[in-house]
C-alpha cells in the first residue's frame, strides 16, 4: 500500500491506486490544506511538530517549501524556489563530509537521521535532522525534511 504526506501540512494518508479517483487520472492532492500533490514513501513517516518540508527535483532544485520551513530558516518560499537545496539553505558539516542529498538523488536511498546544520537568513547556524526520501515516481526528486535539534 502506498503511503503518502502532505509536504505543506504534514498529512499522511494512503492511496491504493494513486489517483484522486476511480474515473479521474488526476494524481492525489492534499485534501486538508488544498496543496496540489502528495509525496510517495516507502514507508509511513511521522515529521515531528517543528519540521519543514522541501520537495526538490531529480537535480535537487526547490520545487516546494512546505510550512515550517520559513519558521525555521526564515527564507520565503519565492527566494527559495529552483535553487539547489544544499547550496540555498548552506547545508553543511555532514557526517564523513559526505551530502545526503546527493547520495540520495544518485543512489535513490532514503537518508535517515542526518545530523547537520544550515544558515538561516539571518546568517545564524541552526543545527538540523535532515531526513531525505527519494521519489518513486517517473520525475524522480527528493522530500527533505529537516527539524530543530
Amino acid at each position: 500500500m502506498p503511503y503518502f504526506i502532505c509536504p505543506n501540512c504534514k498529512n499522511r494518508s494512503i492511496d491504493h491506486d494513486r489517483r484522486e479517483s476511480l474515473t479521474d487520472p488526476t494524481a492525489v492532492g492534499c485534501h486538508r490544506c488544498g496543496f496540489g500533490f502528495l509525496f510517495e514513501l516507502m514507508d509511513d513517516y511521522y515529521a515531528a511538530p517543528g519540521t519543514g518540508m522541501v520537495v526538490c527535483d531529480a537535480d535537487g532544485r526547490i520545487l516546494a517549501a512546505g510550512r515550517g520551513v520559513f519558521e525555521l530558516t526564515g527564507f520565503p518560499e519565492d527566494e527559495l524556489m529552483g535553487r539547489e537545496i544544499v547550496e540555498a539553505l548552506h547545508l553543511e558539516g555532514f557526517h564523513d563530509g559526505q551530502d545526503p542529498v546527493a547520495l540520495a538523488l544518485e543512489w535513490g536511498v532514503r537518508r535517515l537521521g542526518e545530523q547537520c546544520e544550515l544558515t538561516a537568513a539571518t546568517g545564524t547556524a541552526k543545527p538540523v535532522t535532515a531526513d531525505i526520501f527519494p521519489a518513486y515516481d517517473d520525475d524522480g526528486g527528493l522530500l527533505v525534511a529537516l527539524t530543530p535539534r
